[in-house]
C-alpha cells in the first residue's frame, strides 16, 4: 500500500514538472466564513450599465477628471498605478487607479456610488444567487495560464467574477451579510495583485521595484487610505469618525516595521512590550486604546475589510468611544492604534 501511495505522489510531481505548472499561495489572509450559497440557474448574464463607475475602466485620465472632477489627492501605490482619491463625501468615496493615463482599477465603498450590476449594502444572498462563483477561476494571457483557487470562505466573502472584460472582487461583510465594498480591475491588475492562491504556467506578473524613499511614500499613502476607509465604515454604522493622531501613528509604524524586521506577528513586541507599554514610552495619555494588526493584504483598503470581518478587530473598528486613530504601514504589515485621549 505504501509503495502505491509513493508511486502516486511521484507521478503527480512528475506531471507538474512536465507541464511547468507552479503553485503560488494567496497574498491575503482569509479569516472569515459563512454558509455557502449556490447561484440560481437560468439567470440572464450580468451586464455593466453605462451609468456604473465600472465603465471608467479603460477610459483616459482626462475623461475621468471630466466626469468626476479633480481628486482630493493623488496617492502612489505599490502596483505601478496612482490612486486618484475621491473622498469629498463618505457616501461617494472611491479610489481610482490610473496608469499610463488610463483607468485600470477602482475601489468603491461609498454607499451612494453607482456600481451596478451591484449595490453597496446589497444582501449577499441576493448577490450570490445571481452570480456564478466557482472555486477555480482561469485567466489566460497569451501563452500563459493562470488558475486562481478560492477557498469556500473566499467564495462566500471575497468572490471573484468577470463581467465583460472587467474583473470584479466583492467584499462581503459576514456579520451583516451585505456588500461592503467592491473592486473593479483589468486582467493585468488581477494577475499582479494575486489576491488568491494561484496555479500557473508561464511567467508571473510582478509589481515594480521601488526605492526606500518611494516605498515610504506608498506606505504613508496607505496609512491615509486606511483612515479614510475606516471612517466610511464607522459612518455607515452611525458612529463618529476618528481623527488622525500623529504620535499613535508613529507607535503603529514602529510596530509594523519591527514585525517585518524581526519576523513575528503579534500585539506584543519582544523589545517594546504590549500597546500600553508602547504608548507609555511615547508619552501618549489615554483613557481607552486598542490595536489591530494585519499582514500580507493586497493594500490598505483590503486590510480594513479583513479587520471588519474579524470579530475582535471589528469591535475596535466600530467602538463608539474611540475618537483618534494612528496608522502605521511597513511593507505589507499594517497596524491600527485606536485611542481616546
Amino acid at each position: 500500500m505504501k509503495k502505491i501511495i509513493v508511486a502516486i505522489i511521484v507521478l503527480i510531481l512528475a506531471l507538474f514538472w512536465l507541464l511547468d505548472i507552479n503553485i503560488f499561495p494567496s497574498t491575503e489572509k482569509s479569516i472569515i466564513k459563512h454558509e455557502q450559497v449556490k447561484p440560481e440557474i437560468n439567470n440572464p448574464p450580468l451586464k455593466v450599465p453605462a451609468s456604473s463607475v465600472a465603465k471608467l475602466i479603460g477610459q483616459s485620465k482626462d475623461e475621468l477628471i471630466k466626469k468626476l472632477g479633480d481628486p482630493v489627492r493623488i496617492d502612489p501605490s505599490s502596483y505601478g498605478y496612482d490612486w486618484y482619491i475621491y473622498s469629498q463625501n463618505p457616501n461617494t468615496y472611491m479610489q481610482v487607479g490610473v496608469k499610463d493615463e488610463k483607468v485600470i482599477t477602482i475601489y468603491a465603498i461609498g454607499k451612494k456610488l453607482p456600481i451596478k450590476p451591484f449595490a453597496i449594502g446589497e444582501p449577499s444572498t441576493k448577490i450570490l444567487h445571481h452570480i456564478s462563483v466557482t472555486s477555480d477561476v482561469t485567466v489566460k494571457d497569451n501563452d500563459n495560464f493562470y488558475r486562481f483557487e478560492l477557498s469556500e470562505e473566499e467564495m462566500n466573502v471575497r468572490p471573484l467574477v468577470k463581467v465583460g472584460n472587467i474583473w470584479i472582487q466583492l467584499y462581503i461583510d459576514k456579520f451583516t451579510q451585505r456588500l461592503s465594498s467592491i473592486r473593479f480591475m483589468t486582467k493585468d491588475v488581477l494577475l499582479m495583485q494575486r489576491p488568491y492562491s494561484i496555479v500557473y504556467r508561464g511567467e508571473l506578473m510582478n509589481p515594480p521595484e521601488y526605492s526606500d524613499e518611494e516605498e515610504r511614500l506608498i506606505e504613508q499613502a496607505e496609512e491615509k487610505q486606511i483612515l479614510d476607509v475606516t471612517n466610511v465604515i464607522r459612518l455607515r454604522h452611525h458612529l463618529k469618525p476618528v481623527v488622525w493622531h500623529e504620535k499613535a501613528a508613529e507607535v503603529a509604524f514602529s510596530h509594523s516595521k519591527e514585525m517585518v524586521e524581526k519576523n513575528y506577528f503579534s500585539h506584543v513586541s519582544p523589545t517594546e512590550g504590549d500597546l500600553a507599554n508602547r504608548f507609555n514610552k511615547a508619552h501618549i495619555k489615554y483613557t481607552e486604546a486598542a490595536e489591530n494588526i494585519a499582514a500580507n493584504y493586497t493594500d490598505g483598503p483590503a486590510a480594513v475589510e479583513g479587520w471588519l470581518n474579524s470579530e475582535g478587530h471589528r469591535k475596535a473598528l466600530l467602538n463608539k468611544n474611540y475618537t483618534h486613530l494612528g496608522v502605521g504601514v511597513y511593507k505589507k504589515d499594517y497596524t491600527q492604534n485606536f485611542l481616546t485621549p
